[in-house]
């Protein structure tokens, strides 16, 4: 599968942005789809995930009440709704997939396929 996240951009901390993630190749509804991000002179950190049916989410404790995982498997996109944005959430975001289901969600090693990120900057 292949992957195209989109929808990054330079926003006023307490905005909102929509990023999105289209698939290609490969069956879409059976990969587990995750975010994560990576700051600045960070390490890269879970952001949230869904199941295959998006029945199931899984987010970062400190991200749960702003962001809000999606998935439309007739569009084989993905998206991150994030709200109340602010200033150490800029980083850039990337998608990842993973064609079996597990536990492990929040472990970026275990997913094979990652889209080239999108670049989220929050201004103070």
């Amino acid at each position: 599968v292949q992957l195209q996240a989109s929808g990054g951009g330079l926003v006023q901390a307490g905005g909102s942005l929509r990023l999105s993630c289209a698939a290609s190749e490969g069956t879409f509804s059976s990969y587990v789809m995750g975010w994560f991000r990576q700051a600045p002179g960070k390490e890269r950190e879970f952001v949230a995930a869904i199941g295959w049916s998006a029945g199931s989410t899984y987010y970062a404790d400190s991200l749960k009440g702003r962001f809000t995982i999606s998935r439309d498997n007739a569009k084989s996109t993905v998206y991150l709704q994030m709200n109340s944005l602010r200033p150490e959430d800029t980083a850039v975001y990337y998608c990842a997939a993973r064609n079996w289901y597990g536990t492990t969600w929040h472990e970026g090693g275990s997913y094979g396929y990652w889209g080239q990120g999108t670049l989220v900057t929050v201004s103070s």
